[in-house]
């Protein structure tokens, strides 16, 4: 009988592990700056507890790696530029602390830990952002975001901040950057369905970044990356 309650001990460990946050693979948020100037990224939770400080300042060529917590989570993602050096936390920044601004917008553990995201720029945009899924676990893990300076051929009356930030129009985004949310009933024209990737990569500037006229001469896109499952 002794025996009996041990094996349905065992058991229900076993299982309990099985279920448990720690079951779920870790994920790490890493953002990397490729802009030829400063940015202070701004983290955002929409749901979950926050994973940064919001305090820190990213040079050119530097990134901050933050750890996602084992449970459902979902938040944003902006490049605060022109901020006070000065100040902690950043204070008195250009553009990314409030529309218009670029976002990556993230979303892991969710059911079967399929990770969601996407860049959008339904409140505007100020500097190029790309999210790319690094050692996925399966399905298809498109990179997505844009790599095109929107602020160059920014319609006159969209401007904001002396060309820092552009304000729109949908349509001017979206023509340049197809892979991209414009429209809070966009999405992107590549299928998505990305399983327990160990780390989302969101870069700022990436080095693709194509002026507006050259990528309306181009039919360069941002590669899309699938694993299969």
């Amino acid at each position: 009988m002794a025996s009996a309650l041990a094996f349905v001990a065992v058991l229900l460990a076993a299982a309990a592990a099985a279920t448990s946050p720690a079951a779920v693979a870790a994920t790490t948020l890493t953002i990397q700056n490729l802009c030829p100037h400063p940015v202070w990224p701004l983290v955002t939770p929409t749901s979950g507890q926050p994973i940064s400080d919001n305090t820190a300042r990213l040079d050119p060529n530097s990134l901050i790696s933050l750890a996602f917590p084992p449970t459902p989570w979902s938040g944003r993602v902006a490049a605060r530029t022109g901020c006070d050096a000065a100040a902690s936390p950043p204070a008195g920044c250009e553009t990314g602390a409030s529309p218009p601004s670029t976002v990556a917008q993230l979303s892991v553990h969710g059911g079967g830990d399929v990770a969601a995201y996407s860049v959008s720029l339904v409140d505007g945009f100020n500097v190029p952002v790309v999210v790319s899924p690094q050692a996925v676990g399966g399905g298809q893990c498109p990179a997505l975001g844009c790599v095109v300076d929107l602020n160059c051929d920014c319609p006159l009356g969209q401007r904001f901040s002396d060309g820092a930030a552009c304000r729109g129009p949908p349509e001017y985004f979206k023509g340049r950057c197809p892979l991209t949310r414009t429209t809070p009933g966009d999405v992107e024209p590549v299928p998505q369905s990305c399983r327990s990737p160990g780390e989302l990569k969101v870069i700022f500037c990436p080095p693709t970044m194509l002026t507006a006229a050259a990528a309306a001469a181009s039919d360069m896109l941002i590669r899309t990356v699938v694993a299969s499952s």
